[in-house]
This record gives C-alpha cells, structure tokens and sequence, in this order.
C-alpha cells in the first residue's frame, strides 16, 4: 500500500490523504470587500457601464438614464486610460533610466511625459499593479464617482418619500 494512503468507508491517496483526513476544522478566510453594496454598485456601473447592471435593472432603466450611465462610463474609461499611460510612462522612465542612463534617447524620453488621449492602452490592471482603491481615488478626483463616495452607505433614492397629501 501506498504511503499516502488511507482505507476506511473512501480511499484517500495522493498529496492530499494527510490533509483531508487531519485537517477537519480548517476554513478559509477570504479577504472582505470594505465597500458598502451601494458603493460597490456605482463603482461597477463606472467602470463596466451597462455591462455592470443586472438583466432586471437593465429592463426596468429608462433610455436617459442609460445614456447617463454610458456617459460616466465612456469618461471613466477615459480617466483611466490616461492614468494606465501615466503609469506605463513612469515605469518605463525607470526602466531607461537604469539600463540606460547617458543616452541621449534616455534624455528625450525622460522629458516626453505626455499622454495621449487617442491611443489605448490595453495593459491589465494586474500587470500595472492597480488596485480597487486606486481606481476609487481616480474616479474621486476626476469626478466619475461623487466627492462624498466614501461615506455613502446606502442609494439615496431607496428612501422611503412621502406622499403628496391633496390638502
């Protein structure tokens, strides 16, 4: 019989036998979003416009709304761009600083930092090291999100109103 291996009602076998059999209690913890569901709500429909809406929303959204939400979205996608260019720009100043550092092109591009709005930059968020949080305080500055994003806790319009009473 193998090393790994266990016998009882099932046959553990593998890399696993030890961990499966002795490990009972074990859970994992998943790292907890600090953002309330309506903030996660208007960050999603910033940065994913109508994509970011349920089918339902989607249904029950009026066509000047839509045009609002597509709107945010197109200027977030914007905002973000031109911070992924920023980025890509700083890293590859670094990059041409160290491997480079008498050339006269190292020289022209260090003093190039321009950004351009016409072309996109498809680098992924991972591969730029750009968080959630650092989304968030973009689209605070740049006015995609609301100044008071940080402290919302709940959608506004969700409160209860009270009825026009005919007097």
């Amino acid at each position: 019989m193998e090393k790994n291996s266990r016998k009882q009602k099932f046959e553990y076998k593998g890399s696993l036998a030890e961990y499966q059999t002795v490990a009972k209690n074990l859970y994992v913890k998943y790292e907890q979003d600090k953002f309330t569901a309506y903030q996660n709500y208007l960050y999603k429909r910033a940065l994913y416009g109508l994509n970011g809406l349920t089918q339902d929303e989607l249904a029950k959204t009026c066509e000047k709304k839509k045009h609002r939400i597509n709107k945010v979205y197109i200027k977030g996608q914007n905002v973000i761009n031109v911070y992924k260019q920023k980025l890509t720009i700083g890293y590859t100043n670094i990059l041409f600083e160290t491997l480079f550092p008498n050339s006269p092109i190292t020289d022209y591009l260090l003093n190039d930092t321009d950004t351009d709005v016409n072309f996109k930059n498809t680098l992924n968020f991972k591969d730029l090291n750009i968080k959630k949080d650092d989304i968030i305080r973009i689209f605070i500055e740049e006015g995609v999100l609301p100044k008071n994003f940080m402290s919302l806790t709940n959608n506004p319009n969700e409160l209860p109103r009270l009825k026009n009473q005919k007097l």
